[in-house]
């Protein structure tokens, strides 16, 4: 993809374990000061694992954000706020320019903290209930974001241990795309007993501190924090007077498409994401003077990441090899965070010219063939540096920072975009699956809460790998495999997936059996396929996809975050084909913890039901569905931005996502009204599919079929009747009353 906008760095804020700010960040680097140490906050059985805890109590924290100290509130959110407000500080936004700024926040834990203290509560009594709805990722940004105002919107990348940098990299599509002038991009994470131990049944612990690329490493030590970082094109910084750090100059991301945790041995996704990252930026290898590395301390990833690194920096000569070295051993991995974090630290190394040492290393990988950073601080100038982030199921990001946005090179003219079709459509929900019966034929849930009626797996499927896999992960697997078949597309440039709790069977489970049973005996294949993007991992493998690859968990917003990504790229021409999904399923536990919040069982309310779909986008019009003509979100939108959206071009139906339950109502109900004397027929999708966090998916499903045939059934009707010769339609839908969503087809 060419450039077309140069992006520049105004802002950033940061907590660690080396500091509670970029200040204190920068002192502990310079001093060589690392932040790993004994376990103070996290109550844990585990105390021989060093972590890299922040050093500041959630109740010290309560206190600086001026908070009531009764809230509830997550670690993650905690941390995550404090950041965000040191990086829209330093940038000067003010609160009335944040309506054109967007939030994009990495995060994988949540408010795992709370549940992991509460879930026999949860499960219980009705103490403490307040914390299930801060449990997921969605909510967890919400919640940071609040403390700052009113953004243009709010999403949520979760992709492990790439969170923050492909929450970095959406930020920057979106500003590319024209989509907004600014952006607020990072990631956020605290440690909990989940991972803690999930990362000790992978035997992956390191009980000394870390030696990222040492021949005697041992593994990871954990860590948390947060960093935000504010992207501006630079004539929105010259226009509000903030001055530039430095330039965003290129990034990329790819799928190893290899194994859920271990990388390949030619660690075919990190070079595909370093090679994007360059192509990007116009830089040669040489230019690259230094590389945050990924670096986690494990035997696998150091290795593999040597390879590809070799890979990108052989075609140099020697002497001008970049300087690497994991700053993993001052602050631990902080995992979702730390692509965010890391950028900070090479944003300050660039600034005050120096490259961090490598702590712990005294007997490289690689000798010879790298230049790994001596243990001491190098002072030289810096001019780009490349910062790497890998996560489970081979999610690789890169990103390339540069001193000046001078240095970047011309940016290209945006050439007209074509237009984007949706090829093919599946799903698998309470309905026939792998079909359109529910057209004619719809089944009617009799009970609140239903599971997905599946096809036989086995038609899918040998046995041996179907018990390897959760019911998610093979419904979302089956659905991509008919929705590629159907398209006529034999491999999408990208897999993009929108779930709002992902495999809750798996996270339940070793849950479960943490809270039951303590620290030990954990399966590390639970805590495996418990991560938000294993669902696309796991659907990259089966295909053997390297392309673009990124999960979204923004609670019942989750598909339309997906969608909206992979809308931009097409757009940007960037990909000229993207898989986008939306998954969720619901076990009977989680149905009732989800009804002690209100989301579901309401008298009158639709049933809870499960959702699987697949749909494929492309470029190709003969044979497709629909159009996809446009994707928006929109964080907390006034009466009158409301109005703009939905009148800018009235369609033929509006497709709500109505459901019967009041506080769920109330909102479409209010566009209803906004529209006035405007007349334009209204259906529903939730009354055949039920509810769920990818719901909305099941309604884009839905309304693609609809306007192939040109007809909208009576069931779906509000008035009962069958809607005919629609030609345009416009999928609506809300999270919490936070973020709304909007979707325009046409035929």
């Amino acid at each position: 993809m060419s450039r077309q906008r140069q992006i520049v760095v105004t802002g950033i804020g940061a907590l660690s374990a080396i500091g509670n700010s970029p200040e204190q960040m920068l002192s502990a680097l310079m001093d060589r000061r690392s932040g790993v140490g004994p376990i103070e906050h996290l109550l844990t059985a585990h105390h021989e694992f060093p972590c890299g805890e922040v050093k500041l109590t959630n109740e010290q924290m309560v206190n600086l954000l001026g908070l009531p100290a009764e809230g509830a509130y997550t670690r993650t959110f905690l941390i995550g706020a404090l950041a965000l407000r040191q990086a829209v500080g330093m940038a000067g936004l003010k609160p009335e320019e944040l309506p054109k700024c967007g939030f994009i926040n990495g995060t994988t834990v949540g408010g795992m903290d709370k549940s992991e203290l509460y879930y026999t509560d949860f499960r219980t009594t009705l103490d403490h209930r307040e914390y299930i709805a801060t449990h997921d990722c969605g909510a967890c940004s919400d919640m940071i974001a609040e403390q700052a105002g009113r953004f243009a919107f709010v999403t949520t990348l979760s992709t492990a241990c790439s969170s923050a940098a492909n929450a970095i990299i959406l930020g920057a599509n979106m500003i590319e795309a024209g989509e907004c002038d600014m952006v607020v991009a990072g990631g956020s994470e605290c440690i909990t007993k989940y991972h803690l131990n999930g990362f000790n049944t992978l035997k992956i612990l390191d009980t000394e501190q870390c030696r990222p690329f040492d021949r005697d490493r041992a593994g990871i030590n954990l860590g948390e924090g947060a960093a935000f970082i504010v992207i501006e094109t630079a004539e929105s910084a010259a226009r509000r007077g903030a001055t530039p750090l430095c330039a965003l100059s290129g990034w990329g991301n790819a799928c190893d498409a290899f194994h859920q945790t271990a990388t390949s041995p030619e660690g075919e996704g990190a070079y595909l994401a370093m090679r994007k990252a360059l192509e990007m930026s116009g830089l040669n290898p040489a230019d690259i003077a230094y590389v945050n590395a990924h670096g986690t301390g494990t035997i696998n990833n150091d290795e593999t990441e040597a390879v590809a690194l070799s890979r990108i920096f052989s075609q140099s000569s020697q002497q001008s090899h970049p300087w690497i070295s994991s700053t993993k051993s001052y602050t631990g991995h902080t995992t979702s965070a730390s692509g965010s974090i890391e950028s900070v630290i090479c944003i300050l190394a660039m600034q005050h010219g120096f490259v961090p040492a490598s702590l712990g290393l005294s007997n490289p990988i690689a000798d010879g063939q790298l230049s790994f950073a001596p243990t001491e601080v190098l002072r030289q100038p810096l001019n780009h540096v490349m910062c790497n982030s890998f996560g489970f199921g081979g999610n690789d990001s890169s990103l390339i920072f540069s001193k000046t946005a001078s240095e970047v090179s011309e940016v290209s003219e945006a050439s007209e975009p074509s237009d984007i079709f949706i090829e093919a459509a599946e799903q698998i929900s309470c309905q026939a699956p792998l079909s359109e019966e529910w057209m004619t034929e719809p089944a009617t849930p009799a009970v609140p809460y239903q599971r997905s009626t599946d096809p036989n797996f086995r038609d899918f499927f040998p046995p041996l790998v179907a018990r390897k896999m959760g019911r998610l992960i093979k419904r979302a697997v089956v659905t991509s495999l008919r929705a590629i078949e159907h398209s006529g597309i034999a491999m999408p440039e990208a897999i993009v997936t929108g779930t709002g709790l992902g495999c809750v069977e798996n996270t339940e489970a070793f849950l479960t059996a943490l809270t039951d049973h303590g620290e030990e005996l954990l399966q590390p294949t639970q805590f495996m396929q418990s991560t938000h993007n294993t669902i696309g991992s796991m659907i990259a493998i089966h295909t053997g996809n390297h392309g673009y690859n990124a999960t979204y968990s923004q609670k019942s917003a989750s598909m339309e975050s997906a969608l909206l990504d992979a809308y931009e790229q097409m757009r940007l021409g960037a990909i000229d084909s993207a898989l986008v999904g939306a998954h969720d399923e619901v076990t009977p536990t989680y149905y009732t913890l989800l009804e002690k919040t209100g989301y579901v069982g309401a008298e009158g309310q639709t049933p809870c039901c499960e959702a699987s779909v697949s749909i494929m986008l492309g470029r190709e019009e003969k044979g497709s569905l629909c159009r996809l003509d446009s994707v928006r979100m929109a964080h907390r939108p006034t009466k009158e931005d409301l109005f703009a959206i939905v009148s800018q071009s009235v369609p033929d139906v509006v497709m709500l996502g109505l459901n019967g339950n009041e506080a769920n109502d109330r909102p479409y109900a209010d566009i209803l009204c906004l529209l006035g004397d405007v007349s334009i027929p209204a259906a529903q999708y939730k009354s055949v599919f039920g509810e769920c966090y990818s719901a909305s998916g099941l309604g884009l499903y839905a309304l693609a079929h609809c306007l192939d045939r040109g007809i909208v059934p009576a069931h779906m009707s509000l008035t009962g009747k069958e809607i005919t010769g629609i030609k345009s339609a416009l999928l609506i839908n809300h999270s919490d009353g936070l973020n709304f969503t909007f979707v325009k087809l046409s035929k």
